[in-house]
């Protein structure tokens, strides 16, 4: 699971930083000027990283599916071998898919102006420039964003209803609720990101009825949103790696980890050659003496 989410982290980074310095240099520096050649890079590695993150998410989904599932069978199918098997499978998904929509923009004649009212080289923001028929150009574009959008979700909707069922019969309490939250949690940010790529795809084909700040929005949520919010579902939402981070700010700043949560009238701090001894307060006892009679 870990390295699941490390590469998730790694492809976010990737992604937004294949879109981000160039956007902060054109509004700075207003550096906007791009050859077709970069524009068609560009937009091949951020489909494909895309496309790579939606497998990345699939395969978590599998293997919070194996250790809810078969939990006694987990060692054995989320081995090492299976975990490169599925980034081999996830990049070569991603290369076949995004490259048709690559090759058929570079065939296309551009004549019109040679101005991208976009932040990012985007397939139909590219083919606006176009001269001539682009109804075959577009009707790929969207038939790949239809496939992704609906096998990947509909694996995640089976793998987590598959994992709630289970939880619903053999486990009961706060381990109930635990899986609830995050199974739900993961799930609304696998289905924000497809309906956000979705949503872009359409918003992008009804631009005589929407505003090019409109599909800028869309564009910018469906590329930054989710991978600004990955780290906090993802990583902060891990027990193990939140104490790990607290343990880690621990040794930064000199506290131990035993004195957290202890006020301070409740800690004794003696130093001897360096060394912290923690002496708690001692405990002062009542003698009730009773007296004749009583």
């Amino acid at each position: 699971m870990y390295i699941l989410i490390s590469i998730l982290f790694t492809v976010n980074i990737s992604c937004t930083t294949s879109v981000i310095p160039k956007l902060i240099l054109g509004l700075s520096l207003d550096m906007n000027e791009v050859t077709l050649t970069g524009c068609l890079v560009q937009m091949f590695y951020t489909y494909f990283m895309a496309i790579f993150e939606s497998g990345v998410i699939l395969s978590m989904a599998m293997d919070r599916y194996v250790a809810i599932c078969r939990p006694l069978r987990y060692n054995d199918i989320m081995s090492s071998r299976t975990l490169v098997y599925m980034a081999i499978i996830g990049g070569a998904r991603g290369a076949l898919l995004v490259s048709p929509m690559v090759i058929s923009a570079s065939n296309v004649q551009y004549c019109k102006s040679n101005i991208i009212l976009n932040f990012v080289c985007e397939n139909m923001g590219l083919l606006s420039l176009a001269c001539g028929d682009i109804s075959k150009q577009q009707v790929v574009g969207l038939l790949v964003r239809i496939f992704i959008t609906i096998l990947d979700s509909g694996l995640l909707l089976f793998s987590y209803s598959s994992i709630l069922y289970t939880a619903m019969k053999i486990i009961s309490g706060k381990a109930r609720h635990k899986a609830l939250h995050t199974c739900g949690t993961h799930l609304v940010v696998a289905m924000l990101m497809y309906t956000c790529a979705l949503v872009s795809s359409v918003v992008y084909r009804m631009h005589s009825h929407v505003s090019y700040d409109v599909q800028n929005l869309f564009n910018a949520i469906y590329l930054m949103v989710p991978a600004t919010l990955n780290p906090f579902i993802y990583g902060l939402g891990v027990k193990e790696i939140r104490l790990s981070m607290t343990r880690s700010w621990q040794r930064r700043t000199g506290i131990p980890a035993r004195l957290q949560g202890t006020s301070a009238q409740q800690r004794h701090l003696v130093d001897v050659g360096g060394t912290t001894l923690v002496n708690p307060p001692q405990r002062t006892r009542r003698w009730i003496v009773n007296g004749p009679g009583k």
